[in-house]
């Protein structure tokens, strides 16, 4: 099994179109998508051993969080064509986290921008957290 370093890792949101991608700047640690499923409890009184059974139902897609190196000059930071405007606009768009592989590998996802919380610390850089809660199913190629 070969271990990878995650460093180069690119995120990526389309233009609306689904076709141009543009890399996202100054992308700090990215964690996400988070998929999982739920369950439904299905024990009764009859179940071998008395231990809970379950059956799983609804698949959640997740959301993706990453902090930035928040510059608001930035077009794909800004209020006119960026992850604010996008957030601002509630608008859906494509987005692909591209892992530096061999072969490269990408999660490939839609969602909206749902949290841009910025911080500007004395002794510190501008940041902003994002948030990316995906919509349908995220997936691997």
């Amino acid at each position: 099994m070969t271990a990878y370093s995650s460093f180069g890792t690119l995120l990526q949101m389309d233009d609306g179109g689904g076709v141009n991608f543009t890399t996202i700047a100054q992308v700090g640690d990215i964690s996400g998508p988070e998929v999982s499923v739920d369950t439904e409890e299905t024990t009764n009184q009859s179940s071998p051993g008395g231990y809970e059974e379950v059956i799983p139902t609804i698949k959640r897609s997740g959301e993706v969080t990453f902090p930035v190196w928040w510059d608001p000059n930035d077009a794909t930071h800004d209020a006119t064509t960026g992850i604010y405007y996008v957030l601002n606009n509630r608008l859906k768009r494509s987005f692909r986290e591209i892992f530096p592989t061999n072969p490269v590998k990408r999660w490939n996802f839609t969602g909206y921008i749902t949290n841009l919380g910025n911080t500007a610390e004395v002794a510190g850089l501008l940041t902003a957290n994002v948030t990316i809660k995906v919509t349908g199913q995220p997936t691997l190629s």
